[in-house]
C-alpha cells in the first residue's frame, strides 16, 4: 500500500462494502462475488463491535440501519433487527438478516477467512461501541482531546488487531476519526488512511502525525475532476499535496463509469465503487 497505483495501469479498484450496489453489502456472499477472479484489487468493510467486543462487518450505528418513511422504497430496513449493535450481543447481531438476502451480518474473522491472499483488505473502523455524538470525526485533535479519544478506540482496535493477526492479505485500516487511527499505530505498524468529508488541511495533518500510506477524499475533494467543490474544499489540490507527501489518494464512492474514468484523469490512486463495472482497468 505504499506504493501508488501505476498510471497505465489505472486505478485500482476498491469493491465498497463488497460492491454494495450489486450485492448485499458487508455480507460474506459480497465479499467472495467482489474477491473474485477478475474483480476488486482491494475489498472495503466497515466494523464496529457488539455488546460482547467481538468485530463484526457492518456499517450503521443501528440494526436498523437507514430506511425511509414508511412506504418509501427503502423503507425495508438493513437488516431485520433493531437495536444499537453495540448493546447487542454477538449471537443477535450475526444472526440478523441483511436486506432480505439470507445473508447475515458476518464476523470480521469470518469475513477474512473468506478473501483470498491476493486481495487487499481496507478495514474502516466505523465506532468503537459509543454514540456517535461523542467521537470526534473529521478533525485533527489536539493532545488531550486526543489522548481521550484514543482511550476510548483503544479496546475495539485491540480486537480489531488481534482478528486480524495471520492475515495474509495486504491489511489497510482507514477511519474518519484520528483518535482509530493513532490507537492502530500505537499497537501496529499496519498501513493507516484518514478517511474525511469536510477538511483536507486536517485530513493530511493526521495523515502526516501516522505516516498514512493513504488519503481517501470524497469524490467532490479532488480538484481537476468536474466533481470538484471548491466552495467546500478550497483551491487545495488533495490529490498533489497527498502525492508530494507520500500517500496515494483512493475517492469514494464512485457509482459510474464516467466517475471512475474522470478521477482517474485527475490523478486519483485507487476509487472505492459500489459497482464492479465502473470501468477503469
Amino acid at each position: 500500500m505504499n506504493e501508488r497505483a501505476d498510471p497505465e495501469d489505472g486505478p485500482l479498484l476498491f469493491a465498497h462494502r463488497g460492491f454494495a450496489g450489486e450485492h448485499p453489502e458487508n455480507t460474506v456472499a459480497a465479499v467472495e462475488a467482489a474477491a473474485g477472479v477478475g474483480g476488486a484489487d482491494w475489498v472495503e468493510i466497515d466494523s464496529v463491535p457488539t455488546a460482547d467486543g467481538d468485530p463484526v462487518v457492518f456499517h450503521d450505528a443501528l440494526l436498523s440501519g437507514r430506511g425511509g418513511p414508511p412506504g418509501a422504497p427503502d423503507d425495508r430496513g438493513l437488516t431485520d433487527a433493531t437495536g444499537a449493535v453495540w448493546e447487542t450481543d454477538t449471537a443477535t447481531v450475526t444472526a440478523a438478516e441483511v436486506l432480505d438476502s439470507g445473508e447475515t451480518v458476518p464476523l470480521l474473522s469470518d469475513l477474512l477467512d473468506t478473501i483470498p491472499p491476493r486481495v487487499g483488505v481496507n478495514v474502516e473502523l466505523k465506532n468503537p461501541g459509543r454514540e456517535p455524538s461523542s467521537l470526534r470525526p473529521d478533525e485533527a485533535l489536539a493532545p488531550d482531546a486526543l489522548a481521550a479519544q484514543r482511550a476510548v478506540w483503544r479496546p475495539f482496535v485491540e480486537r480489531v488487531l488481534k482478528t486480524a493477526e495471520g492475515c495474509e492479505n495486504d491489511l489497510l485500516v482507514s477511519s474518519f476519526h484520528e483518535a482509530a487511527l493513532a490507537a492502530t499505530r500505537e499497537r501496529s505498524e499496519i498501513a493507516v488512511a484518514p478517511l474525511f468529508s469536510e477538511s483536507i488541511e486536517d485530513a493530511l495533518e493526521i495523515a502526516d502525525r501516522y505516516d498514512a500510506a493513504a488519503v481517501h477524499p470524497p469524490i467532490d475533494a479532488v480538484r481537476g475532476s468536474p466533481f470538484f467543490d471548491r466552495s467546500r474544499f478550497g483551491d487545495v489540490d488533495v490529490v498533489d499535496a497527498a502525492h508530494d507527501a507520500g500517500c496515494a489518494v483512493s475517492a469514494w464512492t464512485v457509482e459510474t463509469w464516467y466517475q471512475a474514468d474522470r478521477l482517474a484523469a485527475a490523478g486519483v490512486d485507487g476509487v472505492i465503487a459500489d459497482y464492479s463495472t465502473v470501468g477503469i482497468r
